[in-house]
């Protein structure tokens, strides 16, 4: 986070991290703005606390800053988005070392396990971390384990404090990390709950506007921060400063849109609950000890007799956004199977458990009452798939 930052001298550690985050700046100390502009620079004077915006940059370190108190992190490092925040956590890994996954993963995680694995002679093993017998299995000669929780697919709650508690008898010197981009930083942390890298793409929730990318990692080890800093460094991985401004602005209105996430889904997941043509609804267990709420997306199955239903299910829909895109204030939807895990072979998206008739809800910021008349024209203009059931 640097020295050259400040906070509000009206506030301290007794006000709550939202309002810390809200109002922590960097100094601007000649002209003392409200909102901190944008240092469209490449370079500082010798005299600056800053040198080169591919190490730092005033708008990256007061995003990190702010990102750093909803984490209850030491450090945070941004990059450009939430892929190359896993890889740079990934490059911290040797030739020899053993990395282990979740099963269930985000479709391109997970190839860019593999290929690292391959081109990298790292050992992989792919277990279901959600299961008491597959934490177990974690082998003696882990040097990482890394997983989503919530998972993608099927909104999976993960303990992290069972994985790190084994991983840690495993070998005392290997990274639990956790991806919580789903669970956010109001929702959940990590690194309290014995992780020691909280990763993030900033792209989803703390954009919320689909109108930028980013991402960062979270860490309380000053060694690790500077392992991480260095790469980013020498890779180039840094934010732009633009980006970095517009991820700070949308970071003061984060809280009161996950929390208005919140309110959404438990109302559309009710609805969801009363529909025929669902057979599954797939949400994560909620627990005061990691996973506080949650909002934003589901997924559904639907039952037997609409599994091929999705296309026009989504084509009728006039408030969902079909795409890949998640986590923002205007609602979407997509099939796994053709989207975000498109990139595996059907056999892995089978074994994963994903069929064509997964669909994934992500709820914006509408009424929810207009998002349940959408949702139910669509389900009442489905055809059965056979019209004897």
């Amino acid at each position: 986070m640097g020295n050259n930052t400040r906070m509000n001298k009206k506030l301290t550690h007794k006000q709550s991290p939202e309002t810390q985050s809200l109002h922590y700046r960097i100094n601007n100390a000649e002209t003392h703005p409200v909102a901190t502009p944008i240092y469209q620079n490449s370079a500082f004077t010798a005299d600056s606390p800053y040198f080169y915006t591919r190490k730092s940059n005033p708008n990256s370190v007061e995003l990190e800053g702010a990102l750093a108190i909803l984490e209850k992190s030491r450090h945070v490092i941004s990059t450009t988005t939430g892929m190359s925040a896993i890889m740079l956590v990934l490059q911290q890994l040797k030739p020899g070392d053993h990395l282990v996954i979740n099963q269930y993963i985000y479709g391109c995680s997970y190839k860019l396990f593999q290929r690292y694995a391959m081109q990298m002679n790292v050992k992989l093993s792919i277990l279901d971390l959600s299961e008491q017998t597959g934490r177990e299995a974690i082998p003696d000669d882990v040097s990482m384990v890394l997983f989503e929780t919530p998972t993608n697919p099927f909104l999976k709650t993960i303990s992290i404090q069972d994985v790190a508690k084994i991983t840690a008898e495993k070998n005392p010197n290997a990274l639990v990390v956790v991806d919580n981009t789903w669970a956010t930083a109001l929702f959940q942390n990590p690194l309290e709950c014995g992780a020691h890298v909280s990763l993030a793409s900033a792209t989803k929730y703390i954009s919320g506007h689909s109108d930028v990318m980013g991402g960062f990692i979270a860490v309380d080890n000053d060694q690790l921060a500077d392992e991480l800093l260095q790469t980013r460094f020498y890779s180039g991985a840094i934010l732009d400063p633009n980006s970095a401004w517009l991820l700070r602005r949308s970071l003061h209105t984060f809280p009161i849109r996950m929390r208005e996430h919140v309110r959404i889904t438990k109302e559309l997941s009710k609805f969801l609950k009363s529909r025929k043509e669902v057979e599954n609804i797939y949400l994560p267990e909620t627990h005061k000890d990691q996973l506080r709420e949650y909002g934003g997306i589901l997924f559904f199955e639907f039952n037997e007799a609409y599994q091929q239903g999705y296309t026009q299910f989504r084509d009728t829909l006039k408030l969902f956004d079909s795409g890949t895109g998640m986590a923002c204030v205007s609602s979407m939807v997509a099939q796994p199977w053709s989207g975000s895990h498109a990139s595996l072979c059907d056999a892995e998206k089978i074994e994963m458990g994903i069929n064509t008739g997964l669909v994934r809800l992500c709820f914006g910021l509408e009424n929810a009452n207009d998002l349940i008349t959408d949702l139910e024209n669509a389900f009442s203009a489905l055809p059965l798939d056979n019209p004897n059931d």
